[in-house]
């Protein structure tokens, strides 16, 4: 029997366990509320342990028209947080400081906010990643973003563009194919363990969610030539600026643009905006002289003048109601091709007014002036040109001659285009094809084709534009590239002074607008000098001969040969002393006078730079004195001996390479 203490105890530790069982009880039948009939019970329990973070998707390729890439997305390492998990935010703030060289301040202000996710770097280098990972920090962990990535650097900037840091295309083709190249968001879960530390889950295949690729007009090797000859002209007129753009005579595919100054989109976050925009599309300018091609034609087509019909200059002065015109050299009478030969700015007004203004208007029109372009390009600037219904006689005049009037380097490319295309405007365009994520290729969208003038109107425009650079009294004589039929005209236009809002007497704009070869136009090239500073500015004189040194080399690569006449380095030499300014004879081309005789193959060379002739078809002994005097290193493979004649060569003709440096190897195989 036992004792009343006894039973006591034992009542008393029968109640406490049933107490215990019901709290279990309780607690079980409440996880299981919580677990299986509360959603939010469950999502407080995840959310305790992981979160779900949303990633911007793999941007597709940008590709030029052979598929050199030039936009590619690799992954790139961040370092990030979950603020609610860290207990020790300065001292979390310290350590990541040391590895980033960042502001510990700034950081611990991002540690201690009261958000579950925050970045604390973007794009971190691989040893900023691995010194973050050995830190073992809990609340903070590196995932890999997806980092567009411009492997030609400065090469085509202005027109491929960049993506920003969320992966958003803002400028170039980047922009205007934004939609297509970015894909879907992918999400991509982070957990955390037991003591915080962060724990990174799988995202999906980036193949699932990534953008298409896009091939472009543009081709890197014309992009390369036009940006070199550019830089050597800029360098040597000591110009502001310059524009260089390529189309393709026929398709309107744009094949080239070159710009300087310019910049690497790699490094888009050290640059101001502004400083990133392409001035060939988004700018207008005065064109100059260059206007009178199309005034001209616009008379031709109409019927409003024939082409031998004689118009007198006024020995280089002539009133208008409101102003004085004047020729920069008096001319007396010329017919319409004289007058665009030695640009006269009178007899181009006076072709003007024969046609009327309405006609004039509605034929700059056609040629595509006063709209956008419609290529596409993002903000693509429409220039300026006011309805006639606004033009005074002066404005008229004015206009004729290519002032008053604003124009994009790329419409006045199209424009020219349509000239050398038996007068038919093709929409000028930069997207060749495009190709989603896992499909085929396919075909951009036929540009649009407008009929300007009759196909033999523009044959008459084109003549005449040969004599330009044909004839002795051209203005555009040293566009001349032995061996290629060459059209074009010279322009210079006078800017504004922004200060006193008139014309200022010694800032200009040097331009060209060429067709290459006249007889079956390939490339229509545009080139422009901004405030070139050095003894001459004329569009004649600086350049001609930049169009030259472009054309050629795009000429060569596309299998059409030619050497300019008068490298860029003509004009930039001054004066010899006690000599008034005028034309400065040109630092020759040097050739080898015997390969020249011999193979009639020509080793040009401008400054210490060299353009790589094609030897294709030539015997040993050939090669090597079209080589003689240079300082070009020849490597020789395959069957020299007999008949053995180039078959291959590498790099390919119209390549530039320094003098120094250059390598040409070819093969030769017997009977080739």
């Amino acid at each position: 029997m036992r004792s009343p203490d006894l039973r006591s105890s034992a009542h008393r530790i029968g109640a406490a366990r049933s107490l215990v069982f019901l709290v279990l009880v309780g607690l079980s039948v409440r996880a299981a509320h919580l677990s299986l009939l509360d959603p939010r019970g469950a999502a407080r329990g995840v959310a305790q342990t992981s979160t779900v973070l949303t990633l911007p998707p793999e941007r597709g390729l940008v590709l030029d028209r052979s598929g050199a890439e030039l936009a590619i997305t690799v992954p790139a390492p961040s370092v990030f947080a979950v603020p609610t998990e860290i207990e020790d935010p300065a001292g979390h703030a310290r350590a990541i400081a040391r590895v980033l060289g960042a502001d510990p301040g700034r950081l611990a202000k991002q540690l201690a906010r009261d958000k579950r996710f925050v970045y604390l770097a973007r794009w971190v280098s691989d040893e900023q990643a691995e010194a973050i990972r050995a830190l073992n920090l809990p609340g903070v962990g590196l995932l890999d973003e997806p980092r567009r990535v411009y492997p030609h650097r400065e090469l085509g900037a202005h027109v491929v563009g960049f993506a920003n840091i969320d992966g958003q295309g803002v400028r170039g083709i980047e922009q205007q194919e934004d939609v297509f190249l970015r894909g879907q968001s992918r999400t991509f879960p982070v957990e955390r363990d037991a003591r915080g530390r962060v724990l990174a889950g799988f995202a999906p295949a980036p193949d699932a969610t990534s953008g298409g690729d896009v091939a472009l007009t543009l081709d890197a090797a014309l992009q390369a030539d036009a940006e070199m000859a550019l830089d050597a002209a800029i360098a040597e007129t000591s110009s502001k600026a310059g524009w260089v753009v390529t189309l393709d005579a026929k398709s309107g595919g744009i094949l080239a643009v070159a710009e300087r100054p310019t910049f690497d989109p790699n490094q888009f976050r050290k640059l101001s905006f502004p400083q990133t925009r392409a001035r060939s599309f988004l700018d207008a300018f005065e064109p100059g002289s260059t206007f009178k091609t199309f005034v001209i034609a616009a008379a031709l087509e109409a019927g409003a003048v024939q082409p031998h019909e004689l118009f007198d200059c006024e020995n280089g002065r002539y009133a208008v109601p409101g102003k004085v015109i004047r020729d920069s050299h008096p001319h007396g009478v010329l017919d319409v091709a004289g007058v665009l030969r030695v640009s006269s700015n009178i007899g181009s007004l006076k072709i003007g007014y024969r046609l009327g203004a309405q006609r004039q208007w509605e034929t700059l029109r056609r040629f595509g002036f006063g709209r956008s372009s419609r290529s596409g390009f993002p903000n693509e600037s429409s220039g300026l040109l006011r309805s006639y219904k606004n033009w005074r006689p002066v404005d008229h005049a004015n206009v004729s001659f290519g002032q008053g009037v604003s124009v994009t380097p790329v419409q006045l490319a199209a424009a020219v285009a349509a000239i050398a295309n038996g007068g038919v405007w093709v929409q000028p365009h930069l997207v060749a094809r495009r190709r989603s994520p896992g499909g085929a290729w396919q075909d951009a969208a036929p540009p649009e084709l407008v009929r300007v003038l009759r196909p033999e109107t523009a044959a008459t425009v084109l003549a005449m534009m040969e004599g330009v650079v044909a004839e002795p009294d051209g203005t555009g004589k040293r566009a001349r590239i032995p061996g290629v039929r060459v059209g074009g005209k010279t322009g210079t236009a006078q800017k504004i002074d922004p200060a006193t809002r008139r014309y200022a007497n010694n800032r200009y704009i040097a331009w060209f607008t060429g067709v290459a070869p006249i007889d079956d136009p390939r490339i229509v090239v545009v080139v422009a000098l901004d405030e070139p500073r050095g003894p001459f500015h004329t569009g004649g004189m600086v350049a001609a001969p930049l169009f030259a040194r472009v054309a050629s080399a795009q000429l060569a690569r596309l299998g059409v040969g030619g050497t300019p006449s008068l490298p860029p380095t003509a004009v930039a030499a001054a004066p010899p002393e006690g000599r008034a300014p005028g034309v400065v004879a040109a630092p020759p081309v040097e050739e080898s006078i015997a390969a020249a005789e011999e193979s009639k193959v020509i080793v040009a060379r401008v400054g210490e730079r060299v353009l790589v002739p094609d030897f294709r078809g030539l015997r040993v002994d050939e090669v090597k004195q079209a080589l003689a005097g240079s300082r070009v290193a020849l490597e020789v493979e395959g069957s020299t001996g007999g008949d053995g004649r180039v078959v291959s060569q590498e790099p390919d003709p119209g390549t530039v390479l320094a003098e120094d440096t250059a390598r040409v190897r070819v093969r030769f195989a017997p009977g080739a």
